[in-house]
Order: C-alpha cells, then sequence, then structure tokens
C-alpha cells in the first residue's frame, strides 16, 4: 500500500467512528495519522522495511497502536479492526460524509431511520421528501442537502494550484540536479497557471533521456510507474498525484515546450496560422507543407512564435480569448509581476483569527517591500473569527498607533476592517464607525445557498455604502469544490462601477476569487481591482504570487491594481473616497 492508500484507510476509520458515536480524541488520533502519512516525504512501506514497527514510531503521529495497525496494513493488505468496524457500521456510510452540512449525526439518523448507505439513496429520498419529517429536520435542511448534493456533482477532482504547484517545483527541483539536463520546465495547466490542475506536465531538455527517467521513476516519493519509455514516463506519487515527464533534445525544446503548455484552442489557433504561411506544426517541429518536408526546430519558444510572425505570448494568456489576434496586433498587455505590488490591503491579526501581532505583520510586510499595511481584522458577526466589537476596535487603534510610531516611516498602517456582511443583508457597522476607519472592505462568509436575487442585493448594499472601499473575495468560493455564491454579476459590476468601488482578487490559493474571467470584465469596465493575500501569518504573504498569476491570466497590468499604484496614488484615491 502506497502512503495515500494508508491514509485513506484512517480516514474511514475516524469517520466510521464518529458515525458510531466514539469518543474524539480515538477520532482525531486516525484522522491525525491519515493527514500525516498522505504529505510523509517518503514511502511509509520502504520506512517500515528498514526499521519495523520502530521505524513506524518515529513518523510523526504515529503512536503504537497506529505503528502496529500500519504493520498489519502493509504486511497482510488488510486489517482486522477495519473489518469489524465495518461490521457495525456499513462503510458506504462513510461517502455521505462529504455531502455540505451533512455530518455524522444525521447520517447515523438517516441510516437508522431509512436505511440510507449510499449517496444514490440520500438523493433519492430528500427529492421524494422523505426526509423532512425526520427529528430535527424540515424543508430547509432537505434542500440543503439537495444542494449539497448538487454541489458534490460539480466537483472536478482537481489539485488547487496551491498544491500543484509547489510539489511540482520539488520535482523539477530534484530533474534540474541530473546529469545533463539544460533545462526543466512545468507545462499544461500549471505552466498556464490555472486554479486548479490535473496531472503533472513536465518537460526536461536533456540528449542522453535514461538518467531523467531513472530519476525521476525511482525516487522514494513514486508510489507506482504508470509507464516508461525512452523519452516519456508516467507516475502516481504516495500523495495521489500524478506527473509524465518528456525529455527532448535542447534543440527542438522550444517547440515541445509551446506544444505541452497549451491550451488546445490556442494550439489550434497557431497551426491556423501556422498553415497560412505553408507550414504544418506539431510538438516536434514546424514543418514545411510543400514536396521539400523540411523541419525547422526550435530551441525556445520565443523563436517559434516569431517564426508564425508573432511576439511571444504569456503561458498565463494561452486560452484562446483573443490573444492570438491581439498579439497580430502588436497589442498584447504588460502583465502585471509581483514585484509591481507595493502594499498589501487584506490582513488579520491576533486581534481576530491571525496568529501574530500588528507589529509582527507590520515587520512581515515591511520584509516583502510592501509600502502600506492595512489591518482588516474580522468584525463581531463572524463569531468563530473572534471578530472585534466598536469597544474592540477603538482598543486596536491604541496598538496600531503604537506600532505606528515604532516602523517610523518604513510602512503606511491602515486601521481598517473585514467587515460581515450579514445574512439579511445588513452591515455589522455603522456609517460613523466605518467613516472613523481608514481603509473599509466587506465580504460575504455565511448563507452562501441563498437564492441569486437575495445574495446579491446583500453585496449591492456593501457596494453601494460609500464607506465601503473594497469587496474582498466576492463570491467566497473554496477551490477546488465549493463554489462560490451565485451572483448576479452584472448586477455587482455595475453597482461596483457606480460607486468606484474596488473589487478583490483573493490570492490564498483556497480562493483565487474572483477568478480570472470575472477580474477581466471588471478591470475592462474601469473598476479598481486590489491584489490581497488575506494573510493571517506572514508566511500567507507569500501566497501573492497566486493573485498574480490569476491577475495576469486576466490580462492586468499595473494600471488596472489598486495595490501596484504609487504610493502617493493610492492614498490620494482613498483620500477622495473618504470625502
Amino acid at each position: 500500500m502506497n502512503n495515500k492508500e494508508l491514509a485513506d484507510t484512517f480516514t474511514l476509520i475516524g469517520n466510521l467512528l464518529e458515525i458510531k458515536g466514539e469518543v474524539i480524541y480515538k477520532i482525531l488520533a486516525y484522522r491525525k495519522a491519515a493527514e500525516t502519512l498522505v504529505v510523509y516525504p517518503r514511502s511509509v512501506a520502504d520506512t517500515y522495511k528498514e526499521g519495523g514497527q520502530k521505524g513506524l514510531k518515529e513518523i510523526p503521529g504515529v503512536g503504537p497502536a497506529i505503528a502496529e495497525k500500519i504493520e498489519e496494513l502493509l504486511t497482510t493488505g488488510k486489517l482486522e479492526f477495519l473489518e469489524k468496524l465495518k461490521a457495525e457500521v456499513p462503510e458506504s456510510l462513510a461517502s455521505l460524509l462529504q455531502v455540505p452540512d451533512l455530518g455524522p449525526k444525521k447520517v447515523k439518523l438517516f441510516y437508522d431511520q431509512l436505511g440510507i448507505q449510499t449517496i444514490e439513496q440520500l438523493k433519492a429520498a430528500a427529492e421524494g421528501g422523505q426526509l423532512a419529517g425526520l427529528p430535527g429536520m424540515g424543508k430547509k435542511s432537505e434542500e440543503k442537502i439537495l444542494a449539497g448534493l448538487e454541489s458534490m456533482a460539480r466537483r472536478s477532482g482537481r489539485t488547487p494550484l496551491g498544491d500543484a504547484l509547489p510539489f511540482a517545483e520539488e520535482q523539477m527541483a530534484l530533474l534540474r540536479k541530473v546529469s545533463g539536463v539544460k533545462r526543466v520546465e512545468a507545462a499544461g495547466s500549471l505552466r498556464r497557471r490555472r486554479d486548479t490542475v490535473g496531472d503533472l506536465d513536465i518537460l526536461v531538455a536533456a540528449e542522453d533521456s535514461e538518467p531523467v527517467m531513472e530519476a525521476f521513476t525511482s525516487q522514494p516519493l513514486v508510489a507506482r510507474v504508470l509507464g516508461r519509455g525512452p523519452t516519456k514516463a508516467s507516475v502516481e506519487y504516495n500523495n495521489g498525484m500524478r506527473a509524465q515527464v518528456w525529455v527532448h533534445p535542447p534543440a527542438k525544446f522550444g517547440t515541445a515546450l509551446q506544444y505541452a503548455t497549451g491550451s488546445k484552442d490556442h494550439n489550434v489557433r497557431l497551426r491556423e496560422i501556422a498553415l497560412a504561411r505553408g507550414f504544418s506544426l506539431s510538438e516536434h517541429a514546424l514543418t514545411r507543407t510543400d514536396d521539400s518536408g523540411e523541419e525547422l526546430h526550435y530551441a525556445t519558444e520565443e523563436a517559434l512564435y516569431e517564426a508564425l510572425g508573432l511576439p511571444w505570448v504569456a503561458p498565463e494568456l494561452r486560452e484562446d480569448r483573443g490573444e492570438v489576434q491581439a498579439a497580430q496586433q502588436n497589442a498584447l498587455p504588460k502583465l502585471l509581476t509581483v514585484k509591481e505590488i507595493h502594499a498589501e490591503l487584506h490582513s488579520h491579526t491576533t486581534w481576530s483569527d491571525g496568529k501574530q501581532t500588528v507589529l509582527e505583520m507590520a515587520e512581515a510586510a515591511i520584509v516583502r517591500g510592501r509600502k502600506i499595511l492595512a489591518i482588516t481584522d474580522h468584525s463581531y458577526s463572524l463569531g468563530i473569527a473572534n471578530g472585534l466589537t466598536v469597544e474592540r476596535l477603538k482598543q486596536q487603534r491604541a496598538d496600531i498607533e503604537a506600532a505606528r510610531q515604532q516602523l517610523g516611516d518604513r510602512i503606511t498602517l491602515l486601521h481598517g476592517t473585514e467587515m460581515e456582511i450579514r445574512a439579511d443583508g445588513t452591515l455589522d457597522f455603522d456609517d460613523d464607525t466605518l467613516a472613523w476607519l481608514d481603509f473599509v472592505i466587506a465580504s460575504l462568509h455565511v448563507s452562501m445557498r441563498q437564492p441569486r436575487e437575495q445574495a446579491t442585493q446583500r453585496l449591492l448594499n456593501a457596494i453601494q455604502n460609500p464607506h465601503v472601499d473594497l469587496i474582498a473575495h466576492p463570491t467566497n468560493r473554496l477551490l477546488p469544490d465549493r463554489a462560490g455564491a451565485d451572483l448576479d454579476m452584472d448586477a455587482v459590476f455595475a453597482a461596483a462601477l457606480e460607486n468606484g468601488t474596488a473589487l478583490e482578487i483573493n490570492s490564498n490559493p483556497s480562493r483565487l476569487d474572483l477568478e480570472d474571467i470575472y477580474a477581466r470584465r471588471a478591470a475592462e469596465m474601469g473598476i479598481p481591482i486590489a491584489i490581497n493575500t488575506d494573510a493571517h501569518h506572514e508566511s500567507h504573504m507569500d501566497f501573492l504570487e497566486y493573485g498574480v498569476a490569476n491577475a495576469r491570466r486576466a490580462w492586468l497590468t499595473k494600471d488596472h491594481v489598486l495595490n501596484a499604484w504609487p504610493e502617493k496614488k493610492f492614498l490620494a484615491w482613498l483620500h477622495a473616497r473618504g470625502t
């Protein structure tokens, strides 16, 4: 069994114990073991072979009982404890916990009362109105379950960019160390920086492919080699992710990289241009369509695009959204870069649910070259985040003033809030409080399944408040599986434009909200965009690269982005909004 299979086994045990009603510490022990095993940097099976149970117990989160069970799984492929548990609690019940808002008590209720064991049976019962009459249930509860089932049906099975990119970079770093390797690049949706990624595609430039194939397929993280040829190999890792590596001679690398990066539709456009110029284009070469059949090879993408009469197109733009036409007219945008971001306008501290103090967050921002930092802790309605009341806001001001005194002119600190837009559309703070603050964010966090008209009106209420400067993560989606609120984006954009309210691209890779297609529309209308990390810890400030990648996919330049403006221009914009 590989690491992911072991982790899945312990996750299943934890879920079945929870449905059974077992004590919480036992449930958490199995879940902690699962979390540890899925990220363990080498094969658990190899650790066991080398050190037996003693070696297993050196893995963080693995005690004697868990080590014993891992040994049984690795040596027999089964676990007697789990088999006995499944005799008490049907295994299929665990799948019901995937349904949003469906906890173990309701799963057990549905099983005991209606014999429901599967997603299909749950859906049929909900659609037939059989759940509403059960104890603790009602029509609204039934509707929530149906909405959760619909959400599950939309799940993609793809990996968020924030998980895929760091892992891919580790793999590429390993391959760059192989003798004879000249270049290593990601391709596919990862290189185009889509918000979620399927399998990892990695291209290597080398004359001799064998050392690359050996290094790629023999590393400890590989659970299975799915295929291996002279120049291509596919593997599945212990964490469940899959990757393909292709090796090409350096002289042909540019053509291969362009083809493997895609998108399919972008490549179709390039092939059309090639044909019009008397060539066919493949992953191997630009080939003359006349009798000569001459193949032209390119070491770089830039040379290939030039041969097609085009400037190089940034990978983030290659989605057939007008980039080829813009390239033909020499009208590609000068895309935003991370270095051009001067301000962080959405951050949290220990005053709400952040992990560091105002001063620590400010110092971290300075290290990263920020000139402005807005402290925007949650407001009181978001109780789970220790949100601030007006009284606590006033207490926080003293903390911010003290930090200002200590930091001097090294950074401009703004005192703000991330104010909750309540379920009924009202806002947490009155206008006098908002006017007193330097920077005001409003956002949705709760009641996300409201009908479109109601959810949209909540957002409009905030946008139309003259003191609200920015709407954070407008749809409140979570990647890869939670679609955001059902909003009338045309109405949102129209209101934001009319009121001069900025919209956020939230850089947290679990959000990337606004999506690129919406961010592009908003920017084209003239709505200011802010790219923020929503940092709850100084390390989160490094999420900025994901937000900027999303902005690049949206064709944004520094002129579109509030926190890429010079400090004086941004502060003038903010001052004008307060007058």
